[in-house]
């Protein structure tokens, strides 16, 4: 089968095709023939290095994608050959509360990913796909919009009427502003592109802040909210934007902390206080459960939710995807398909 490596590690230059035989399940295992792949942000950093220990160089790489049922192994039951299914990426975290022994199966990461022909899953941690879903609708469920979901509605406990803010316009905070929207909530959006913000809009955000030419953000978020502030905060910046989101934040807000594409902070927070002044709750996340995933893509069925792809490339263009990806130009999920 076709499949790409991680190679040395070095930069994105480091992604190389390769060629692997065909996968051979093994008990409790399917083997999943892969339609497509999504890019996140996490597989720029693997090829750089900067994920993490040095992984082994032909480690295929991504931890996102769709595809459908080729082969399942002894004990495997209640699942279809040729049935399209997602997973997330954390396999073994089937349901309940978050345990750090997901870490060790961490597909993409320490197992091969989903950029190949082929996936070899756990199929306890496969989720169908509905008929009534498309493949590009199902494809980029499983970490992104999971990751959402699990801010959002898990964590965040979204209602109807919560102001919800989400930082920049990548996938994670795309798809907090689409199922906080599907819940009733308002939204509001930053970014330091105009052009991403009108696009925004056009999505249902209600309030969308350039932080560029606004740098004090969390003041123009309480203007806009009336003083009230933001009621769950998809906290994708880090430790650099952290100390305006605890400003930005309602009394009782809850602050899910997914990453930190804004790089270090200058300073600690001087507003530790606020933490305590407003009740604030400080989470982080690392993606989702599979009973998430199940309850996320039955909402996506449920409404008829599209997702936002910025772009596709082929199978072959896969190191283009990955420098399209790195460029910050995209909104929404880059696409890979096979």
């Amino acid at each position: 089968m076709k499949a790409y490596r991680i190679g040395p590690q070095t930069g994105l230059d480091s992604l190389t095709p390769d060629s692997r035989p065909d996968l051979v399940p093994g008990p409790g295992e399917a083997i999943v023939k892969v339609r497509l792949v999504c890019l996140n942000h996490r597989d720029l950093l693997v090829l750089e290095g900067k994920y993490g220990p040095r992984r082994p160089e032909d480690r295929t790489p991504v931890s996102e994608g769709m595809g459908e049922v080729l082969a399942i192994g002894a004990g495997v039951t209640g699942l279809a050959i040729g049935a399209r299914v997602v997973a997330p990426h954390f396999v073994t975290w089937i349901d309940g509360d978050f345990q750090r022994s997901a870490f060790a199966h961490d597909v993409g990461i320490t197992h091969d990913g989903w950029l190949a022909e082929q996936v070899r899953v756990p199929a306890a941690a496969l989720v169908p796909v509905p008929d009534s879903l498309s493949d590009v609708q199902a494809a980029p469920l499983a970490s992104s919009a999971l990751t959402a979901w699990n801010a959002v509605v898990e964590v965040g406990k979204v209602k109807a009427g919560d102001i919800v803010l989400a930082l920049g316009t990548g996938g994670v905070s795309i798809w907090a502003l689409q199922l906080a929207k599907a819940a009733g909530a308002r939204v509001a959006i930053t970014s330091s592109s105009d052009d991403k913000l009108a696009f925004a809009r056009s999505l249902g955000a209600d309030i969308t802040i350039n932080y560029r030419s606004t740098p004090d953000w969390e003041k123009a978020l309480l203007d806009a909210t009336g003083g009230a502030g933001a009621d769950i905060i998809v906290e994708t910046g880090g430790q650099a934007t952290l100390a305006q989101s605890i400003d930005a934040a309602a009394t009782n807000a809850r602050i899910v902390i997914i990453g930190a594409l804004a790089g270090k902070a200058n300073e600690g927070l001087a507003n530790f206080g606020t933490i305590i002044g407003k009740n604030l709750v400080l989470t982080g996340i690392a993606e989702g459960s599979r009973a998430m995933l199940a309850r996320l893509v039955r909402v996506i069925e449920l409404h008829g939710i599209q997702p936002v792809i910025d772009r596709e490339f082929t199978f072959d263009e896969a190191a283009e995807a990955y420098r399209y990806l790195a460029s910050g130009s995209h909104v929404g999920k880059v696409l890979v398909r096979l």
